[in-house]
């Protein structure tokens, strides 16, 4: 779905009701909620239950203290899973408490067709959303300058903790990257996901002249088999198609 950021308007859909894992840009979710709720100076202790989340990672060991500033940068520049749960359970005591969060929070944004089973989005039946819902929670979402901030920022080096020496990450969302193959200067943030079940996923927004817009794609698993550019992320190549189209040739009044 390609929609207008202020009104809403859309301007180019496709099966934008149909329910499809969503990979890692279930952390947008679990990136709000986190914002909403915690200073960003809070500081938290990492636990047993964070070490060792299979997929992206900060590699967090047991007893690392980091602050929540620094779990969400690693968690929506890296994808880190073990990121999301250290929120989580932080957050709400557990996984299953946060998720129910998780849930009620995207029901009152009025989504009809979004189901969290965990912060992270690592496939599980039943997780699931739809572009049209997705990009609800993004327009709720960058209402938030924590959030865009975070979000935007295309390089970050995490501060040194108990456990660890600083670390430099870029961001996973390539479009957001200068030098990188996808690079887009109009693009201003938000977040990748790539799982076998979701394939390729991107939630971005642009602002060129005046006009910010969203485009938000989930290609279910086929999305694994339609590559282009040498096994390039046709997410990110479709993005770049949609921004153009729309800066090219709507003009609203």
């Amino acid at each position: 779905i390609l929609i207008d950021a202020d009104s809403g308007r859309v301007m180019f859909e496709k099966n934008a009701e149909l329910r499809l894992p969503m990979a890692s840009t279930t952390k947008i979710m679990t990136a709000i909620l986190a914002i909403e709720a915690l200073p960003q100076d809070t500081v938290v202790t990492v636990s047993d239950t964070c070490c060792g989340i299979e997929g992206s990672s900060l590699y967090l060991k047991a007893g690392e203290c980091l602050s929540v500033k620094e779990l969400l940068y690693g968690l929506m520049l890296r994808s880190a899973n073990d990121a999301s749960v250290a929120l989580a359970t932080y957050l709400y005591g557990s996984v299953d408490a946060f998720v129910e969060e998780m849930n009620a929070y995207a029901a009152k944004l009025g989504c009809k067709d979004t189901h969290y089973l965990n912060p992270h989005g690592l496939d599980a039946e039943g997780h699931y959303t739809t572009a049209r819902d997705l990009a609800l929670i993004i327009r709720h979402a960058l209402q938030n300058d924590e959030f865009t901030k975070i979000v935007g920022t295309p390089v970050y080096e995490m501060e040194a903790t108990n456990k660890r020496d600083a670390t430099k990450y870029n961001n996973t969302n390539s479009l957001l990257v200068p030098g990188s193959y996808y690079s887009y200067t109009p693009c201003k943030g938000i977040k990748t996901g790539t799982t076998a079940e979701a394939g390729y996923c991107l939630a971005s927004y642009a602002s060129q002249n005046g006009y910010t817009y969203l485009t938000i794609i989930i290609q279910g698993a086929e999305g694994w088999k339609n590559r282009t550019y040498s096994g390039g992320n046709t997410a990110f190549n479709e993005t770049i198609r949609a921004y153009k189209w729309v800066f090219d040739n709507i003009k609203l009044t």
